[in-house]
């Protein structure tokens, strides 16, 4: 495994991450998700990414209850605020931020957590309210660094304009080879401000892993039939992506990779990615998926790649 520097931090994080939305506590049972977790660990995954909305608190927990018996500084934990723990509790208010903070220490059974990040941008509150109190929490020593997730260039802008407050140091955007908005905007403004890329779904909910095929039922064990995990992949499950995608599995042969392991070391070419979160419930995916870690590809293939999935990308 080889590891970055997250933005202007202090932190190094593994290439690939471990990620807990709509698997544990979840949509993964208990023992397979603690050995994922394990495994995690053995193959050299010190950064794992969470929120305390992913099942309302329940990943948080089972990682909390997971993680406990593990030296503190043998792994870095990331966790998000933003989306309703209840009817009236959302959003990046100072009470909320304060509020949130503390409840998900609690479940984490942790006394700091080492990125605390904005899980979408607030618009019903002023963003001086939100990075004051986001730098409180770092003062009080409850978060080392703060991130956000989804942000314009405009909302990034207007916090760092906030003065005498804590700078945001990683975006978590959505990117993969299917996925490339952020190439247009974000990535140059952040690379600007000192600012990393933690990607969410590089592997398009596991359509860039190429098991799903145009024309045929997605394997009855997988996230596409999931009731739990199933939701959000149905937008990529179109005919036109799925034969595309079997098209770059040729590239993936003549680069010595499977394509989970191809996709994932596209997103890793650009410079401003630190870290790619993949989502594994089963071990055997996060054995296939470290490999990207350090993979050098031939430019071209990555060329030739990005032209057979110009035209496809979900939405066309």
């Amino acid at each position: 495994m080889k590891y970055r520097k997250l933005g202007d931090s202090d932190l190094n994080v593994s290439e690939i991450s471990l990620g807990s939305w709509l698997t544990y506590g979840v949509g993964v049972d208990r023992d397979r998700a603690v050995t994922c977790v394990n495994r995690a660990f053995e193959l050299g995954i010190n950064f794992i990414d969470t929120a305390n909305a992913y099942g309302r608190g329940a990943a948080e927990s089972f990682l909390g209850e997971v993680l406990a018996g593990r030296p503190r500084a043998s792994y870095l934990l990331a966790t998000k605020l933003f989306f309703p723990m209840s009817a009236t509790d959302k959003g990046l208010s100072r009470k909320q931020v304060l509020k949130q903070i503390d409840a998900s220490l609690q479940r984490l059974r942790l006394d700091y957590i080492d990125l605390y990040q904005c899980h979408r941008y607030d618009t019903a509150t002023p963003i001086e309210e939100t990075m004051q109190a986001l730098s409180d929490v770092v003062k009080q020593g409850k978060a080392r660094y703060i991130g956000f997730s989804e942000w314009s260039p405009r909302q990034i802008e207007d916090s760092f304009a906030v003065p005498n407050t804590t700078r945001f140091v990683s975006s978590q955007p959505q990117y993969s080879l299917l996925w490339r908005q952020p190439e247009q905007k974000i990535i140059p403004l952040c690379a600007d401000k000192g600012i990393s890329q933690i990607v969410w779904s590089p592997l398009a909910q596991g359509v860039l892993s190429g098991k799903y095929l145009p024309g045929t039922k997605p394997p009855t064990t997988s996230r596409a039939t999931s009731e739990s995990m199933g939701q959000f992949i149905q937008s990529w499950m179109q005919p036109g992506v799925l034969k595309a995608v079997q098209n770059l599995k040729p590239l993936a042969k003549e680069a010595g990779c499977t394509l989970s392991q191809f996709s994932l070391a596209w997103v890793l070419r650009e410079q401003n990615v630190a870290s790619a979160i993949v989502g594994a419930s089963r071990p055997e995916q996060l054995d296939e998926n470290v490999v990207a870690s350090g993979v050098v590809v031939d430019p071209d293939l990555f060329r030739r790649a990005e032209e057979i999935v110009a035209n496809v990308q979900r939405g066309r």
